[in-house]
């Protein structure tokens, strides 16, 4: 049970506001957005998703905390997408992985029905967003996310903003980026608005998603491995035909190649094994267990048919080399390397690396190779953290950065002791670590002359990828 919901752009202006109970002030957006905006607690950068906002009461003489005073007993709930704000409050004690799932259906609930999620679109469409908010949630209940089952209480007309002119965030925009694979209104269409001619264009697409986590030795061996997949559809069909889905015929479910769900595979073992899976209620798993083939009938919307998680070892994408070493007095150096490992037909895309250095550095200096383009450096003096963006990277090279480092006073200890570890973030389109492959894509004919599109795309993104110095 929700007690507000509102979405925050990212200068804190207030698009749209919903108080479902009258039980909460109507000031929590603007006490939301400035606790998240300086947010100094735990040492951390940024806030937490779920958080109790509280008021430090200091004595004005000595500047000493005194208490602590909860703000009239509110909990709040956040999440960020393509740099909006979505976020909950509430007075009761709920479940946090509930709220936080629901603002992210709420999020995509709205962008199947205006196509771009875009402070731009949510202000053209208020009236539409209202009505949905009022059909998903009521009183602070939730009743249904679901787009097809919404269709039949929504009667208002999206109105199409053009996503050209719109800054690419996210993800998703990696597929507007002039590839010939698919088409640049890919993930900009609303699933009940028609084409400008009145039809609408009959076409399906499927996405494998995988968040990469690895994390590598000092000297560069990989310690843990872990890769959390999905395999997302959003079907543009009418009539909603049923579609098959195959995957790799030499897919294992489980380790030693027993499923969780008591499947066998024909193969063995298999080049391709999976920990363990779910799929979406729509899905039937009658063949599967014979040739890795999902059947369903797609709802409206975007939807994951297939969750999983895979920890068997996999060749990381990125190999990340670093030294630091003392250069004279009260100074240091850090040489880092970052190499990419991925065929040279590929390229990843929005690349940063950072690395904490000695809480005792005050400057940093930058020298990067001859001919760099499309890269960035930063000292992000506030947490002592190296910040090292690239554009791109091209499969198969490699990319040095060197750092001048000043320190305020001598190390006591071992310097590699007090800096590190090393993170990464990329993504990286049109690959995917674990092998699984969509073999084919079958659609139900209507007729002989019916051929909708269909596209199948791959990413890989990085969850955390860190190395140790």
């Amino acid at each position: 049970m929700i007690s507000q919901f509102f979405v925050l752009s990212q200068r804190g202006d207030n698009i749209v506001f919903r108080d479902y109970r009258g039980e909460v002030s109507k000031g929590t957006a603007e006490i939301f957005f400035r606790k998240v905006k300086f947010w100094k607690e735990d040492g951390q950068e940024e806030a937490p998703p779920v958080f109790v906002g509280v008021i430090l009461l200091k004595n004005v003489m000595s500047g000493s905390i005194l208490f602590t005073q909860n703000v009239d007993g509110v909990n709040y709930f956040h999440v960020k997408v393509v740099g909006l704000l979505f976020v909950a409050t509430t007075r009761v004690n709920v479940s946090p992985s509930l709220v936080l799932e629901l603002l992210q259906r709420v999020a995509r609930v709205i962008k199947d029905y205006l196509g771009v999620l875009s402070e731009d679109s949510l202000r053209k469409n208020f009236v539409l967003v209202y009505e949905l908010l009022d059909e998903v949630i009521d009183f602070g209940y939730v009743q249904t996310t679901s787009t097809e089952v919404l269709k039949s209480f929504i009667f208002n007309e999206p109105i199409v903003v053009d996503a050209a002119r719109l800054q690419p965030l996210g993800p998703a925009a990696i597929f507007m980026q002039g590839t010939k694979r698919m088409p640049g209104t890919a993930v900009t269409k609303s699933v009940v608005a028609n084409e400008p001619g009145g039809q609408k264009r009959e076409e399906i697409f499927v996405d494998i998603i995988e968040k990469i986590s690895v994390t590598f030795s000092s000297s560069g061996y990989i310690l843990t491995s872990e890769i959390d997949g999905t395999i997302q559809m959003k079907s543009y069909l009418t009539g909603n035909p049923e579609i098959r889905l195959a995957l790799n015929e030499d897919l294992s479910i489980g380790r030693g190649g027993e499923s969780v769900y008591d499947y066998r595979s024909s193969s063995g073992a298999g080049a391709v094994i999976l920990d363990d899976c779910n799929f979406h209620e729509s899905v039937r798993l009658d063949s599967f267990d014979m040739d890795r083939t999902l059947a369903l009938v797609p709802p409206d919307g975007e939807f994951p048919v297939m969750n999983y998680r895979m920890t068997q070892e996999f060749k990381p994408p990125f190999r990340i080399n670093c030294l630091i070493e003392e250069a004279g007095h009260l100074k240091a150096e850090v040489i880092l390397k970052v190499r990419s490992e991925f065929p040279s037909n590929i390229t990843a895309n929005t690349i940063v690396v950072q690395m904490a250095l000695p809480k005792y550095t005050t400057r940093a200096s930058f020298e990067l190779e001859p001919g760099a383009i499309g890269q960035r450096t930063d000292f992000k003096e506030a947490n002592k953290k190296l910040e090292w963006g690239l554009k791109k990277i091209v499969g198969g090279s490699e990319h040095t950065l060197r750092a001048k480092l000043t320190f305020s006073q001598e190390s006591h200890a071992n310097i590699t002791k007090e800096a590190g570890p090393v993170s990464m973030t990329f993504t990286i389109p049109m690959y995917n670590v674990s092998r699984l492959q969509v073999r084919y894509l079958q659609i139900a004919k209507k007729s002989s002359s019916y051929n909708p599109y269909r596209w199948v795309r791959y990413v890989t993104q990085a969850n955390s990828y860190v190395a140790r110095i």
